[in-house]
């Protein structure tokens, strides 16, 4: 994925400035896509040199606000990335190798590290159950929720199952420092 279709992603949900898209970013597709504020209004100027993007000034507004709206060219840009083939991303997590190096030269005291993860991956998970309890709580989902929660479940699933093998890798860790 890149940059630029996360971007025009969230502005065809809402037009906005490019600092509301940016903390509506964080807020949203942020969860599994970073990007800076810096990133991003980099990254909305070269949008609007290619002319998938507007921004025009907003009447009213503090100096300087410019509403930043989705041009047709953008709508064909996103269509045309969304219809590509992609590969699933595959594992690429540091602690895998320190891990393989625990095992071939012995006890590297990785057990902390993996406390501090999965006190992160349970944070991330409580995080994730607080939206679906806010925004998905309701029976009737209209199909544009549906697919909202759809990627919000992938969340709490990966969420969860780091959490389960976090707490394995901590067991086999401890057993490890038991025997020495």
């Amino acid at each position: 994925m890149s940059l630029p279709h996360a971007l025009l992603t969230s502005i065809a949900e809402k037009p906005c400035s490019g600092y509301d898209l940016a903390r509506r970013f964080d807020k949203s597709i942020g969860y599994f896509w970073h990007a800076t504020h810096q990133q991003i209004y980099r990254e909305l100027g070269r949008m609007e040199s290619q002319g998938w993007v507007i921004s025009t000034e907003v009447e009213g507004g503090r100096a300087g606000k410019k509403l930043i709206d989705i041009l047709p060219a953008g709508r064909d840009e996103l269509r045309r990335w969304a219809s590509e083939t992609s590969a699933p991303m595959r594992l690429r997590d540091d602690m895998m190798v320190k891990l393989r190096a625990d095992a071939a030269i012995g006890p590297l005291g990785l057990a902390e590290e993996f406390e501090r993860r999965l006190q992160m991956h349970e944070q991330e998970l409580q995080t994730y159950r607080e939206i679906e309890q806010r925004d998905f709580s309701t029976a009737k989902l209209s199909h544009e929720q549906q697919l909202r929660y759809l990627i919000l479940k992938a969340g709490i699933t990966f969420e969860e199952s780091r959490v389960q093998w976090t707490k394995e890798a901590l067991q086999v860790l401890s057993k490890k420092s038991a025997t020495d």
